[in-house]
C-alpha cells in the first residue's frame, strides 16, 4: 500500500472502500448532526469492519474533501494493490480465458465526465480504461466521488504515448473501434463480440487525428434529434452495452 493516504468523500465512494477493503481506511471522518437513516447504516457497517471513526463538522470535512458535496462523509485511505500495468491486467485475462472489453478515453479532462465514464465501464463489466497521461485527467476526490466506488474497482491506466498503445493492443489480436460522427458504419454494424477497445474522444474535439487513425475501424452513434453529440460518459455507456449485448451477458 501507498505510504501517503488520499481522500474518499460520499457515502458511495467510502462505502465500496469499507466493502472491498475496510483495512485500507486509515479513518473515517462523519458529521454527527446528521442522524438519517442512510448516515447510522453507514456508521454501523464502519463499526462492524472496526474502521476509526472521528466526527468532524461539515466545514472540516469540506476542506478535507474539497468541496460541500461530501454528504458528511470523508475517509482517509491508503491505495488498494491492482494490476500495476496493462500487460500484467492483459496477461490475467489471457490465463483466465477472458474476452478483453476495454475503453479508451482521449482527451478526457473533466473528472465529472472521467467518474461517469469510470461508473459506466464498471456498470457494463470493462476490464479497464485507459487514457493518455498529457491529455487526461487522474483520479482525484471528485472523480471517486462521481464514480460512486468504481473508481475503485476498474483499473485506469495512464500512458506515455496513446497511438502505440493501440498499436500494442493490435499486436495482442484486441480490435480498437474509434467514435466518429462521420464514420460510414454504425455502432450496431460492428462485431464487438471478440477482444475489442473501444476509442471515445473528448465531446465536441474528438479524438485526436492520430488517434483516429491508428484505429481499427471507425463507427457512429446514430443521432435522430438536433444534437451532433452525445457526452462521452453517456456514448461510453452506449458503447459499452452494445458490446455487453453483442456478447450475450445479462445487462
Amino acid at each position: 500500500m501507498s505510504s501517503t493516504p488520499k481522500v474518499l468523500f460520499g457515502f458511495h465512494a467510502v462505502g465500496v472502500r469499507l466493502k472491498t477493503a475496510p483495512q485500507s481506511i486509515v479513518e473515517i471522518y462523519f458529521e454527527p448532526t446528521r442522524r438519517d437513516a442512510r448516515m447510522r447504516q453507514f456508521l454501523d457497517r464502519a463499526r462492524e469492519a472496526g474502521v476509526r471513526l472521528i466526527e468532524a463538522d461539515g466545514l472540516r470535512i469540506a476542506r478535507l474533501a474539497g468541496t460541500q458535496g461530501h454528504q458528511g462523509v470523508a475517509a482517509r485511505v491508503q491505495a488498494v494493490e491492482q494490476v500495476h500495468s496493462l500487460d500484467g491486467l492483459l496477461e490475467n485475462l489471457e490465463a483466465a480465458g477472458q474476452v478483453p472489453l476495454l475503453l479508451v478515453l482521449d482527451g478526457v479532462t473533466d473528472p465529472h465526465n472521467l467518474g461517469a465514464c469510470l461508473r459506466v465501464a464498471d456498470g457494463a463489466g470493462a476490464h479497464a480504461v485507459i487514457a493518455p497521461k498529457d491529455h487526461a485527467v487522474g483520479i482525484n476526490a471528485t472523480v471517486a466521488k462521481v464514480a460512486s466506488g468504481a473508481a475503485e474497482t476498474v483499473p485506469y491506466f495512464m500512458v506515455t504515448n496513446l497511438a502505440r498503445t493501440l498499436g500494442e493492443l493490435q499486436e495482442r489480436n484486441i480490435w480498437c473501434i474509434g467514435t466518429s460522427g462521420d464514420a460510414p458504419r454504425t455502432l450496431y454494424q460492428a462485431d464487438l463480440r471478440g477482444p475489442v477497445a473501444l476509442v471515445l474522444g473528448a465531446e465536441g474535439s474528438g479524438m485526436r487525428q492520430l488517434t483516429r487513425k491508428t484505429c481499427d475501424e471507425l463507427v457512429s452513434i446514430p443521432m435522430q434529434g438536433a444534437v451532433e453529440s452525445l457526452n462521452v460518459s453517456v456514448a461510453s455507456g452506449v458503447c459499452l452495452y452494445e458490446a455487453l449485448r453483442q456478447r450475450g451477458l445479462p445487462a
